[in-house]
């Protein structure tokens, strides 16, 4: 049989089998097919026209510069809104998009005010830095929209798309508005520390809060229409181009959270989520998120986790569902105690699976959006069938695709499973380069598998083999964080290989969530070199 007429048969046969999945109608969106995408964290770009920190609208120019590549995917870090903490996934808000991505030269009525124009000239022209400056630019953006909102609110509350989001968001945002008017006026110290009159208001004494928080509300409540604006108008764009925006829905929510604040009866206040003792580990881990109440979620009919997904594919086509396993079990830690004294929750292995299989059908019948599940990490096996009968992919991260249980070596790209995303690293771990200095007899496993004479760094032209085979591997998916593409264009990326990373996780460190491209989005757009080596990888 010709290869062609084989790639063709088992094309049909994939596809197939995934109609006859819950995620039929997803897939029939999205079209069974290859897919190609680029991962960048939002605060990472920079553009002439932003204000210190990646922005919405800084994603426009990217659309049309994928669609001329052949990419029809950019991935993004979790956008809600996190207060102080500067980490994507430690959300105040499962709803709130975060403030801080707003573009500012991009809000209406600005051309009507010349004084607040050269405001923002002077926060544009401050000098570019290797790090964000989470900080100064908050306070900065801060300062100017509270100028902005004093002008232009009155232009913008009578107006019916105004008004119309207030209505068609009364879920979330009238108890986020509050909660973060009064994280606000306690300046900003934990929910569990206001007067008890506040941590659990009566109903008379909630509405007794709109009418004192009244302004700072409206100020609120505006810098949330005009993030959802901009959002809107991204993904809008983005469609026409043929391109699909993928988001980031984190399984957890933070404590210190408006959801948790306003719907205590959905958490087991308890405990705390966190993970096993492991080879990474010893002491396991405490994340100091609340455990969601099943029990309890089911029987109001899963109306939150609708209502989230509902506000979700406001922006998105597709999106991350962060650590899946924890849909079917999840380690839940008593309150004040280390990681390694918890235990998985249900107990009983065999409620697990149906548990979550449960989840992810309802998620999968609430929203038009194609779950793709991070199920990296120790994930029994039985989970991953599940979500192979659900139609919903995994995460190949190249590395780690390996014979565990036989020799230990590589999988070819020929042997990834099709419902999968492949990737050659993510914003947790070491790019590519990184990683192969890290650990070189991993490397040298994965240079015998090549039939590569192995060397200790990374050369281009392998680095630039494994970027083209993370294209094309039997999964579905293919998408790569845009910095490992840099990587091999000269003076695309900072001096050090190890600036280049995003996230450390589990430790506290100024330089997790603050890595930037070197190139700003005009260059990025512009580079032909660049441009070049994208099509030729994906060709």
């Amino acid at each position: 049989m010709p290869l062609s007429t084989y790639i063709v048969n088992a094309m049909l046969s994939i596809e197939k089998r995934l109609l006859q999945t819950s995620a039929e109608k997803h897939w029939k969106k999205i079209g069974i097919r290859h897919h190609h995408g680029i991962n960048i964290p939002l605060f990472s770009l920079h553009s002439q026209t932003g204000s210190g920190i990646g922005e919405f609208m800084d994603l426009l120019p990217l659309i049309p510069w994928c669609q001329k590549i052949g990419l029809n995917i950019i991935q993004l870090l979790p956008l809600n809104d996190t207060g102080k903490d500067t980490s994507p996934y430690g959300a105040i808000s499962a709803f709130a998009l975060n403030p801080i991505y707003l573009s500012l030269a991009h809000l209406p009525f600005l051309e009507r005010f010349p004084d607040l124009q050269e405001i923002l000239k002077g926060i544009n022209s401050h000098p570019f830095t290797q790090r964000i400056d989470y900080t100064g630019v908050s306070q900065n953006k801060e300062n100017f929209l509270r100028a902005y909102f004093q002008k232009a609110a009155p232009l913008i509350i009578p107006g019916l798309e105004y008004s119309q989001f207030i209505q068609e968001n009364a879920f979330w945002l009238k108890g986020f508005v509050l909660f973060k008017s009064l994280k606000t006026a306690h300046s900003w110290e934990p929910w569990e520390k206001w007067e008890p009159e506040l941590q659990n208001p009566s109903e008379d004494a909630y509405e007794n809060l709109f009418k004192k928080f009244e302004p700072e509300i409206n100020y609120h409540s505006i810098i949330q229409y005009l993030c959802f604006q901009q959002l809107r108008k991204v993904k809008a764009y983005a469609n026409t181009h043929g391109v699909l925006l993928k988001g980031d829905i984190p399984i957890l929510i933070n404590r210190d959270s408006a959801d948790v604040w306003q719907h205590r009866s959905l958490f087991q206040m308890e405990y705390s989520a966190g993970a096993p003792p492991d080879m990474y580990s010893q002491e396991g881990q405490n994340w100091g998120f609340p455990i969601y109440n099943w029990e309890e979620l089911e029987k109001q009919d899963y109306h939150w986790w609708k209502l989230r997904l509902k506000v979700a594919s406001l922006f998105y086509d597709i999106y991350r569902i962060d650590h899946i396993v924890g849909f079917f079990r999840i380690w839940a830690i008593p309150l004040g105690l280390p990681g390694k004294e918890g235990k998985f929750t249900p107990e009983n292995q065999a409620l697990s699976i149906p548990q979550g299989t449960k989840i992810l059908q309802m998620m999968l019948e609430s929203s038009p959006m194609l779950p793709i599940g991070e199920d990296l990490g120790t994930v029994p096996p039985e989970i991953r069938v599940a979500m192979r009968s659900l139609g919903i992919c995994g995460t190949a991260v190249m590395r780690w695709e390996r014979f565990w249980n036989e020799d230990k070596r590589f999988l070819k790209p020929n042997d990834y499973q099709v419902e999968s995303m492949t990737t050659v690293s993510t914003h947790d771990s070491e790019t590519l380069a990184v990683w192969w200095e890290s650990f070189p007899e991993d490397a040298r496993e994965y240079s015998r598998g090549k039939d590569w004479v192995f060397t200790y760094e990374l050369d281009k032209k392998h680095q630039y083999e494994i970027l083209w085979d993370s294209h094309h591997t039997a999964s579905l998916f293919h998408i790569n964080l845009l910095n490992e593409y840099l990587a091999l264009i000269p003076g695309m990326t900072w001096f050090d290989s190890i600036d280049e990373r995003i996230n450390i996780p589990g430790v506290v460190s100024p330089r997790n969530w603050t890595y930037r491209f070197k190139p700003s989005v005009e260059e990025i757009v512009s580079h032909e070199a660049l441009y070049l080596l994208l099509c030729s990888l994906i060709s």
